[in-house]
């Protein structure tokens, strides 16, 4: 299994572009899976320039409905006719904005999908014999406080804060991935049934929202229960964040960026 990074906010390869977005792309025996598509056609660039042929992906995996995961979709439709599209149908119907700064709308703009490529996941469910999608997530944990920021717009026009019924996690065999975790990384990984080995995606926790206490606990809770899984991270983790929790979590935990590739 090798997982390439397409899309971040940082890169380790002058060579590729960054953005504010998320996209790997997951290759094991059987599939290739595109996890999320960042937010424009950079990720696709960043291919070419890598000489990775995305025409040869089966899956694309949507996280959520945020325009930094899944406004790349438009542009990989149009050069990929096959590959077949899996997400919340909360999130393509959703309108969603954020108040970080001034009020902005996030939502992303929907290619047309053929019927016979789309597939809408509102519960958990198989896709294939060794690819898991885990819907509705319950919250019994402490969810990342950067959410406070983040809305949806009702029939009444009204915003109301998220509640991530739209956020959607992929598990292929041993590994998760979070997109951006926004229900909350221990949330994430108790309601996955199968045991989890590496962790990839973005955590959603800001610098600047919790507390160092509260990341140092996370950090030793996550140690603690979770002591053979390895932890990868980059989009919307803060840099100050990382290193706290690397403090804790030392050989457990590791930084990913555009260009980085692992093959487990």
């Amino acid at each position: 299994m090798t997982w390439t990074v397409l899309s971040d906010n940082r890169t380790c390869n002058d060579l590729l572009q960054t953005e504010h977005g998320l996209s790997i792309l997951l290759e094991t025996d059987k599939h290739r899976i595109l996890l999320d598509t960042g937010a424009s056609d950079v990720f696709i660039r960043n291919a070419e320039k890598t000489g990775i042929d995305l025409s040869m992906v089966d899956y694309v995996f949507i996280s959520h409905g945020h325009s930094d995961h899944a406004g790349g979709l438009q542009y990989l439709v149009e050069r990929n006719r096959k590959a077949k599209v899996l997400v919340s149908p909360d999130a393509m119907s959703g309108k969603f904005f954020s108040k970080r700064g001034n009020l902005h709308s996030i939502t992303v703009e929907w290619p047309k999908i053929d019927d016979g490529r789309l597939v809408l996941i509102d519960q958990t469910c198989s896709i294939a014999e060794d690819i898991h999608v885990i819907a509705h997530i319950p919250q019994n944990h402490p969810m990342p406080k950067g959410n406070v920021n983040l809305y949806v717009q009702n029939i009444n026009d009204d915003f109301i804060h998220d509640d991530f019924r739209h956020e959607l996690v992929l598990y292929v065999d041993g590994l998760l991935f979070t997109g951006c975790a926004h229900n909350g990384l221990e949330n994430i990984l108790a309601a996955c049934p199968w045991p989890v080995h590496i962790v990839i995606g973005g955590f959603h926790l800001l610098d600047g929202q919790e507390s160092g206490e509260e990341l140092t606990v996370l950090a030793q809770r996550l140690k603690a229960k979770y002591p053979e899984t390895l932890f990868y991270t980059s989009h919307c983790t803060g840099d100050k964040v990382f290193a706290t929790l690397k403090t804790i979590m030392d050989e457990h935990l590791h930084a990913f960026s555009c260009g980085t590739t692992i093959t487990v």
